[in-house]
């Protein structure tokens, strides 16, 4: 039974480990009304047919999104050979077929290629904006998407296991804006046949993984108690990579006021140099989180103020 909204406001993060077939806006709806949060955002879409860790952000958590999704993934996939899928994945449609099926020693050799920034085309089922619509739309319709390659970054790419002929798994840890099903694709292509994903599971979000994940089911079964269930993530934990600065009271409601902040004592103004202009610092007030702000001029300036 979905928990009542709470007297106490919400934030932090929940791991979900995403089932197949739900969209990632219904898991964060899904999420959202367990906890009776009055907002909520996850960091990295799943496709329905994937499954596995969706972070979901929910209070002044979402402010924190964007220093998750910008963070390494890993991914466990199963590659099908011998068809083309119009989707990239075992939704879709044939649109071709091979009767070549790759080697372990094949498969093994070309891997290297896909290692390190890549050209990459993605799906043209994909939710990338073409002149305002979404590609999948213009897919839909039978248009041209006319998406162009673009760099990505794959940090490891292995072969895991081979279960027969037509099936091979791999892991692969990969930048943001790395597209599996581009990878299952090409890979095809380079090894003179056709691919597609018949299977995807997502492992990683940058420190998130699955030890930390829930499945809806159980979720929902904690009923009006999901919050004090040992599943809400402190806010912080999206952002233990980044430095802190202590601030005083004063300081600190300045921040709050979105005014730009220069610290008074020397070791926070060397500090603050030697992690240089341009970076994001955790400005804090007796050990809780005032704002994200970026460091500028020797101060800082506020980015994402948190009202918690």
């Amino acid at each position: 039974m979905p928990a009542k909204a709470s007297a106490a406001p919400i934030h932090g993060w929940v791991i979900l480990d995403k089932p197949l077939g739900l969209t990632s806006a219904r898991a964060v709806a899904a999420v959202k009304r367990a906890f009776g949060a009055a907002k909520a955002g996850h960091a990295g879409t799943l496709d329905p047919l994937a499954t596995g860790v969706l972070p979901i952000a929910l209070g002044e958590a979402t402010k924190t999104v964007p220093f998750v999704v910008d963070g390494t993934k890993l991914y466990r996939f199963t590659v099908a050979w011998g068809e083309a899928r119009a989707t990239d994945d075992a939704e879709g449609q044939v649109v071709a077929t091979s009767a070549r099926r790759p080697s372990e020693t094949e498969i093994g050799a070309v891997l290297p290629r896909f290692v390190g920034t890549i050209s990459q085309r993605p799906p043209d089922f994909s939710a990338i904006k073409v002149a305002g619509m979404r590609a999948y739309a213009l897919a839909r319709a039978g248009s041209a998407t006319g998406l162009a390659a673009r760099p990505v970054e794959v940090r490891r790419l292995d072969l895991v296991a081979i279960p027969d002929s037509d099936h091979a798994i791999f892991e692969a840890e990969v930048g943001p804006g790395t597209y599996v099903r581009s990878l299952a694709r090409d890979l095809g292509e380079t090894l003179e046949t056709r691919a597609f994903v018949a299977d995807l599971r997502r492992l990683a979000v940058g420190r998130f993984t699955l030890k930390q994940a829930i499945s809806l089911d159980n979720l929902t079964a904690l009923g009006h108690s999901p919050a004090a269930s040992g599943h809400l993530l402190p806010l912080e934990t999206a952002l233990d990579d980044i430095p802190a600065l202590a601030l005083t009271e004063d300081q600190a409601k300045a921040l709050r006021c979105g005014q730009a902040v220069t610290p008074l004592r020397p070791q926070d103004r060397a500090s603050l140099s030697q992690i240089g202009n341009g970076a994001t610092v955790c400005a804090t007030l007796g050990g809780k989180l005032v704002a994200l702000a970026e460091v500028a001029a020797g101060g800082i300036r506020p980015l994402r103020v948190l009202n918690i």
